[in-house]
């Protein structure tokens, strides 16, 4: 009976939280538990669990008395996101092509592989799989660190990486062959070995990406 009631209780935050990256559940709004539970199926108490869990992580707001929200999106939280990451994937990527073996190297090519096919569907005018496409970006920057021998910091940046998510999801558009391109620097880089140049890209590859974000978010004024 426990083990189900977590196998419940895991999937249903993975689902709220995926609604709240993914912008199912828009910033702002409040989250009743009535609602929740016909929308998930999942108990009250259950519900409250995951909401708390979600507020610890900065995806809810649990507010005194007044229940709880998606939390608000703004333009100084995002830069703060993005700084936050630059500081911590830059650091983990050093590590990683550091200590990297063939294995790593190999998680890292497939990883790309699958990132490129969708990029070049979306180059080419193909949208339609923009989930699809954020999923193999995760994949591919997960990848980038998976060798730097730190739990912590990967569960951490795991964090950051989903707010930062968050926000182009709010006003997605694909930045195009530049952002292509700099994955492909990237992966060279790491291959060759060369944090330096390896940990350059990527911190303006995820700049770049900030500046487009913020550019989206003054076209879309009601998310803030």
């Amino acid at each position: 009976m426990t083990r189900q009631t977590n196998t419940v209780g895991t999937s249903t935050y993975e689902r709220i939280k995926h609604d709240v990256i993914f912008g199912e559940l828009a910033p702002g709004v409040k989250l009743k538990l009535d609602g929740l539970r016909a929308r998930y199926g999942a108990s009250v108490s259950t519900l409250r669990e995951i909401l708390n869990r979600l507020a610890s992580e900065g995806f809810i707001v649990a507010a005194e008395q007044r229940g709880f929200f998606v939390k608000p999106v703004s333009k100084d939280d995002l830069v703060e996101i993005a700084n936050l990451r630059v500081l911590l994937e830059c650091s983990a990527l050093e590590t990683s092509i550091a200590a990297g073996d063939t294995e790593w190297e190999g998680r890292l090519v497939a990883a790309h592989h699958k990132l490129q096919l969708v990029e070049q569907k979306m180059l080419s005018g193909d949208h339609s799989q923009k989930e699809l496409w954020k999923q193999y970006d995760w994949e591919f920057h997960q990848a980038l660190i998976s060798a730097c021998n730190s739990q912590n910091l990967i569960s951490i940046h795991a964090t950051i990486f989903d707010k930062y998510l968050r926000y182009q999801m709010l006003v997605l558009t694909h930045r195009g062959e530049d952002a292509a391109k700099e994955h492909r620097l990237i992966l060279d880089a790491a291959l060759e070995r060369d944090s330096a140049v390896a940990a350059k890209v990527l911190e303006t590859h995820v700049l770049k990406g900030l500046e487009h974000t913020l550019a989206g978010m003054d076209e879309s004024t009601a998310l803030l």
